[in-house]
């Protein structure tokens, strides 16, 4: 009689061996957040019978919590290069329903996207088969193109300014020109290699 062969696994190669499994069935929810560095992406796996909670910033786990009593509450970590502050509201709807609200820096992912059109300006383009974001940061004039902040020259010119910078070899300025409207305030755009590149909208 051939003895059959025990295998024990640790609660890891368990863990690994299943996780594709118990990604599918635990994740509730997929924000994407447009911050300078980049868009980040935050995902959400919350498991209704164990209170397993586990946050995912951009495909890398940085909370796992495993057989939580409470499965209402929230759970607060950073995204991005600037650490900016990001909560993720897990609320009781009904019976077992919940419904979970992504803050960035406390406020309503709408309303942070809604002030940060007001606040910056978001290029999208392609060089030499790159494709490039570029970020202005209106209030510090810091410019962020796919991740870094870039070394930039403020230059005073008849009708406004330029701030200069460069994307490999291709030297980029933002041009800033008052509206003549006090509702517009100051227009921002982007020229690279002398060419207007149109503003995207995120």
């Amino acid at each position: 009689m051939a003895s059959r062969e025990e295998v024990t696994l640790s609660e890891e190669e368990v863990r690994s061996r299943y996780s594709h499994l118990e990604k599918m069935t635990d994740l509730v929810a997929v924000w994407e957040v447009a911050l300078s560095d980049g868009v980040h992406k935050i995902e959400f796996e919350h498991g209704t019978t164990s209170g397993k909670r586990v946050v995912y910033v951009d495909g890398k786990e940085i909370i796992r919590k495993e057989w939580m009593f409470k499965l209402v509450g929230k759970e607060t970590f950073t995204v991005g290069v600037s650490k900016t502050r990001a909560t993720i509201n897990i609320d009781a709807v009904s019976g077992f329903a919940y419904e979970y609200t992504l803050e960035i820096n406390g406020k309503s992912l709408k309303k942070y996207m809604e002030n940060r059109s007001k606040t910056t300006n978001t290029w999208v383009l392609s060089l030499g088969g790159t494709d490039y974001r570029v970020v202005l940061e209106k209030d510090t004039m810091d410019v962020w193109c796919n991740g870094e902040k870039m070394e930039t020259a403020g230059e005073f010119v008849e009708d406004g300014t330029e701030t200069h910078f460069s994307v490999g070899d291709h030297s980029c300025y933002i041009k800033a020109v008052s509206s003549g409207k006090r509702k517009e305030g100051i227009i921002h755009t982007l020229i690279v290699d002398d060419r207007e590149i149109p503003e995207a909208v995120e």
